[in-house]
């Protein structure tokens, strides 16, 4: 089996309600570079890539697709080292790293569909079938309705059968988001896992102050509380604290992770299949993590090729800690309106009473929709 040609689909799919986070990135549509492997024999990988979409096209089209034409795909970690070896003379951080990730997912995508098994169960197999899945949205849309919208979308969720949510916060006003968090904590109860996402738009002073208010409402993790350049300050949030602090959908590589896993700076990692390094060094870095104790939840954000390549590394991901009644390890199943999660599957990935299964078909376990590929293809 050889490559035989890559292909970039730059999708953007616009939203009805514009939607915001602590960094003030204004969604108006999801857009996404969707890479496509192809085979002599016809075959095809699908791969996505996390961050702005004609970077990363350009970035595989001009960079990384002339080292791929005529290799084997079962090469892909002598693919992965090479390409990242090449490529770090431009950042071994940042987009180069997405676009590889993306390249990443689609070789195994094709090893699977050649070998006509899951991804999992090529790198190690599955640890679970099905995994809970946890609701991220509570964004920021009117700004004179934050806590009321808040309140009205999580409940939203129970209904729906979530038993755990995210929500976002960075209001640029500690008391204003103590006040959103417990509005929301009163309505879905003390059942119902709460985690909170602050897109790193803290001072390390600041994260405490507000971690240690948070604690008192048993929010279950917080995430990204300051800036991921800042690995000390990291490392004096999670010990000031006892909640869990979590991070690293902004870290690319096993050398990024292991600076915060050898300072104890977060206390769960949470690595992106599509930007961290895809597959064949997400493996890597859970085993890393685990080395050092610490809990890896992958984060997801994208299409529906990102959250499937999601729950294929979820299902190989060990118990951590091993124990008779484990604590889950969840996906982050974002709910915000995003055609391209929700239609570019053939069959979509949904949830039944908070849980999700994990793909069984070969690959990817999905298989995509090619009229939709073309209905949100730009240019």
């Amino acid at each position: 089996m050889k490559i035989a040609d890559v292909k970039c689909y730059e999708l953007r799919a616009e939203v009805k309600e514009p939607f915001t986070s602590s960094r003030g990135w204004r969604h108006d549509a999801r857009v996404t570079n969707v890479v496509e492997i192809i085979t002599a024999d016809g075959i095809s990988g699908w791969g996505e890539a996390f961050g702005p979409s004609s970077i990363n096209r350009a970035i595989v089209e001009d960079l990384i697709r002339p080292r791929l034409i005529g290799r084997d795909p079962f090469d892909v970690e002598v693919i992965w080292e090479e390409t990242y070896n090449r490529l770090k003379d431009y950042g071994a951080t940042g987009l180069t790293i997405s676009a590889l990730s993306s390249v990443d997912i689609a070789l195994w995508d094709l090893i699977g569909k050649d070998c006509g098994k899951p991804i999992h169960k090529l790198i190690g197999g599955a640890f679970r079938s099905h995994v809970q899945a946890y609701a991220t949205g509570m964004y920021f849309r009117d700004m004179e309705r934050v806590v009321d919208d808040a309140v009205t979308e999580a409940q939203k969720y129970v209904s729906q059968g979530f038993r755990a949510m995210k929500m976002k916060i960075g209001l640029g006003d500690i008391e204003r988001d103590r006040q959103r968090i417990a509005a929301v904590r009163e309505a879905i109860g003390p059942k119902t896992r709460l985690m909170v996402d602050a897109n790193h738009c803290f001072t390390v002073p600041a994260a405490i102050k507000l971690g240690r208010y948070m604690q008192e409402l048993d929010v279950g993790w917080f995430e990204e509380p300051i800036s991921p350049e800042d690995v000390d300050g990291y490392a004096l949030v999670s010990q000031a604290l006892d909640m869990p602090i979590a991070g690293g959908e902004n870290l690319f590589t096993r050398y990024a992770f292991r600076d915060f896993l050898t300072k104890k700076a977060m206390d769960i990692v949470q690595p992106d299949v599509c930007c961290a390094g895809g597959f064949t060094e997400c493996k890597k870095i859970t085993a890393m993590a685990h080395a050092h104790g610490v809990e890896c939840v992958p984060h997801a954000w994208g299409s529906a090729i990102g959250l499937a390549a999601t729950l294929q590394l979820i299902a190989s991901i060990p118990d951590m800690p091993p124990s008779l009644i484990p604590m889950p390890v969840l996906l982050e199943f974002e709910q915000m309106e995003n055609p391209l999660r929700d239609l570019l599957a053939q069959e979509p990935i949904v949830q039944n009473d908070s849980l999700v299964a994990i793909p069984t078909k070969p690959g990817l376990g999905i298989e995509i929709d090619r009229s939709i590929l073309q209905r949100f293809k730009k240019g």
